[in-house]
């Protein structure tokens, strides 16, 4: 277990007239070598939520653990906490503010009391983990484009060699190619180097694609807690509250009504593929020329319901 949170209630303007939940009796548990999505509309918590993990914001009541360690135990050594549980924020101007890049990236690790030369070889691999250009080091990060930007801010957390890194929306206002590679990275990381990982985004095709599991937050409150085909089985419910599931979660419902028999679960793109190539050659296996995809005689009506066979 790396995180565990234990009802946790966070109020803004606390016992004045415009106190409201932030966080309401919130409890999870993330486990060491996860990739764990968090998603819910704006306002739902998510930001919050995610402040709490590494102490920046103290709740109002309830735990939060670290390791097994009760993080609001007197003398528990919140700095050391926040260089094992990096955190990234959504906008990587508040928290770039050095002369250059390079210095930029140095700041968490020569804070953490390591030696000049240790402080440089952590930068320089952070910055090449990141794939941020040797060309850009020595230039004043906000000269910087939006995608090499978060490249910097991230790269400033990993020199701190965190075991948990936690994303705000790692990809607001990239292009498509610029968060592809982003994300890429950020998997390569959970992947090869076991980092335990919470990413928070607003695009279901990403946490589907990325996430092992899925934390929604509503109101300030957690409403489902499962693998992304689990909670995106709740597609009605999450239209509801202002989200959505995967566009293919949407194609796939509709073949189903055309009589397609794909299966329901699927929430990548990839899953779509791999199951229409199966379904592909499950007929021609069979030998069903004159079937459609369901295995039922495909008279003329038929196949213009299903707007063509498989």
């Amino acid at each position: 277990m790396a995180i565990k949170a234990e009802h946790i209630n966070y109020l803004y303007g606390e016992g004045t007239a415009f106190e409201q939940y932030a966080l309401k009796d919130v409890s999870f548990e993330i486990r060491e070598g996860e990739f764990v999505g968090l998603i819910g509309h704006t306002g739902s918590g998510k930001s919050t939520l995610i402040q709490h993990l590494n102490g920046l914001i103290q709740a109002s009541s309830g735990k939060i653990y670290y390791n097994g360690e009760d993080i609001y135990q007197d003398g528990y050594d919140k700095k050391s906490l926040r260089s094992k549980v990096g955190l990234v924020f959504q906008y990587p101007e508040h928290q770039l503010f050095e002369v250059d890049v390079f210095s930029d990236v140095c700041f968490g690790p020569r804070n953490q009391g390591l030696s000049k030369d240790e402080v440089e070889a952590r930068a320089k691999e952070a910055l090449r983990l990141v794939g941020l250009d040797e060309k850009f080091w020595l230039q004043s990060p906000f000269e910087l484009s939006g995608g090499q930007k978060r490249r910097a801010a991230i790269a400033g957390v990993l020199a701190m060699k965190p075991e948990v890194l936690i994303l705000d929306e790692p990809t607001a206002g990239l292009d498509p190619k610029g968060r592809d590679e982003i994300l890429d990275e950020i998997s390569a990381l959970h992947r090869e180097k076991g980092m335990t990982i919470v990413l928070v985004s607003h695009s279901m095709e990403d946490i589907a694609r990325y996430a092992d599991r899925i934390l929604v937050m509503n109101h300030g409150e957690k409403i489902f807690d499962g693998t992304p085909k689990e909670v995106f089985r709740h597609y009605k419910e999450l239209e509801e509250i202002g989200l959505a599931a995967p566009q293919v979660t949407y194609v796939v419902r509709q073949l189903q009504t055309y009589g397609i028999p794909i299966k329901e679960d699927i929430t990548t793109v990839e899953e779509t593929k791999a199951e229409i190539l199966r379904l592909l050659e499950e007929k021609n296996r069979k030998g069903n020329t004159g079937s459609d995809a369901g295995g039922k005689a495909s008279g003329p009506d038929n196949g213009r319901k299903a707007g063509g066979r498989i």
